[in-house]
């Protein structure tokens, strides 16, 4: 379950073997420039349940689009001009983006929003994973909580959410001490299928969430990545 990797000479081998895992529905743990993150393919229907399933989240909000490039971004999401140039100004980087998605993302990946967080991370692993595999990575971050939990084996990720049922997270949700460290200690998570392990333990940090969907710059959540800048 674990492959050990030098997180900026990653194994070819070890790359497309878990780009395969992903393009068939399979989920992978990485370390990122923040914390430890649980994903699969953006294009996997299937990958998308378990990655659900895993976490036990069904806020979308929670969830994050991964790239490789900033022109990724472009392609998923609503982006002018004045949203670009920050976010180039602040890419890569330990940011989150909220943006308007386009009509083809909020299809592909079965939204019932109309915004998304999109993020272009400050680390060679998942940027490689990324390029293996040809498409972003949808994710979330790896949290304790994921371990010793019961799977819902037959969650089909079809319930209704509204502003009303759906749950946003309380502060604790975002306390460091729900983060792990090392990789090691992922193994745990039922239904996770690949650890890419640098061998050494992460920094428990959040990103800051930026939410760019409207006129102004609104923080949702203060991070790792300072601002303003």
């Amino acid at each position: 379950m674990i492959e050990y990797i030098v997180p900026g000479n990653i194994d070819d081998r070890v790359l497309a073997r878990a780009a395969k895992l992903l393009s068939e529905g399979g989920t992978v743990a990485m370390p990122t420039d923040t914390s430890w993150s649980v994903a699969c393919s953006m294009n996997s229907r299937e990958g998308i349940k378990r990655l659900k399933a895993i976490s036990k989240e069904r806020d979308e909000r929670l969830f994050t689009l991964l790239c490789s490039d900033i022109s990724q971004f472009g392609e998923l999401c609503s982006l002018d001009n004045t949203r670009f140039r920050l976010i180039k100004r602040l890419s890569p980087g330990p940011y989150v983006f909220v943006l308007k998605t386009l009509l083809g993302t909020e299809k592909v990946l079965g939204l019932r929003r109309h915004e998304i967080g999109i993020r272009l991370p400050n680390y060679p692993v998942p940027l490689a994973l990324i390029d293996a595999l040809g498409c972003p990575l949808y994710g979330i971050t790896a949290k304790r909580n994921m371990v010793a939990q019961r799977m819902d084996e037959d969650y089909s990720g079809d319930d209704e959410l509204s502003e009303e049922d759906g749950h946003s997270p309380d502060e604790s949700f975002y306390r460091e001490e729900t983060l792990f460290d090392g990789g090691w200690e992922l193994e745990d998570i039922r239904g996770l299928d690949l650890i890419l392990d640098p061998g050494e333990d992460r920094d428990r940090l959040f990103s800051t969430v930026l939410d760019l969907s409207s006129g102004e710059v609104q923080v949702l959540r203060q991070g790792a990545g300072p601002w303003p800048v």
